[in-house]
C-alpha cells in the first residue's frame, strides 16, 4: 500500500517552511495572483520557488509549486537550460553557465522543498536536476 500524502492548509505550509531554513516573503512583484490566491516566494541555499494555495478548493487544503527552483541571479529566479553539452542559468538579463555547485543547491533546494509542502517527489528528479529547457545545436532549424 502507497503512503498516503497529508495535505496541509497553506497557512499550516507556510508556518512549517518559516519554522525550517527557508526564507517566506512576497512574490518577486509583490502582488502576483494565481487564481486569485497571493503567492509567496520562498528561498534557501541561494535558490528560490513560488508557491500558493490550490485555487478553487474549500478550504484550502493544498499547496502548488508555480514557479519552479531555480537559482537567484539579481534577485530574479533563473531557468534551467540545457544544451547538450552544457547547462546555463538564464534570466531576463543574465545567462551563465551552470556550475556542479548551482545544480546541487537547485536539487537541495527542490527536494526540501517538495518535501515541506507535501509535493510528490518523482523518482527522475530525486537522481539529479532536471532543466526547465533542452535545446540542443543539432536540432536547431530542423523541421
Amino acid at each position: 500500500m502507497p503512503p498516503k500524502t497529508i495535505k496541509r492548509s497553506f497557512d499550516d505550509v507556510l508556518s512549517t517552511l518559516g519554522s525550517h531554513k527557508f526564507d517566506v516573503g512576497p512574490a518577486s512583484d509583490g502582488a502576483k495572483t494565481i487564481g486569485g490566491p497571493k503567492t509567496v516566494r520562498v528561498s534557501a541555499h541561494g535558490c528560490a520557488a513560488e508557491i500558493a494555495p490550490v485555487a478553487g478548493k474549500k478550504p484550502v487544503s493544498a499547496t502548488e509549486i508555480v514557479t519552479r527552483p531555480g537559482f537567484v541571479l539579481s534577485g530574479e529566479i533563473s531557468r534551467l537550460l540545457d544544451r547538450g553539452y552544457q547547462k546555463f542559468l538564464k534570466t531576463s538579463k543574465l545567462e551563465i553557465p551552470a556550475t556542479a555547485d548551482h545544480l546541487r543547491a537547485i536539487h537541495l533546494f527542490s527536494e526540501e522543498l517538495k518535501e515541506a509542502i507535501g509535493a510528490t517527489s518523482l523518482y527522475n528528479e530525486s537522481l539529479g536536476t532536471t532543466s526547465d529547457t533542452y535545446i540542443y545545436d543539432r536540432l536547431v532549424g530542423r523541421s
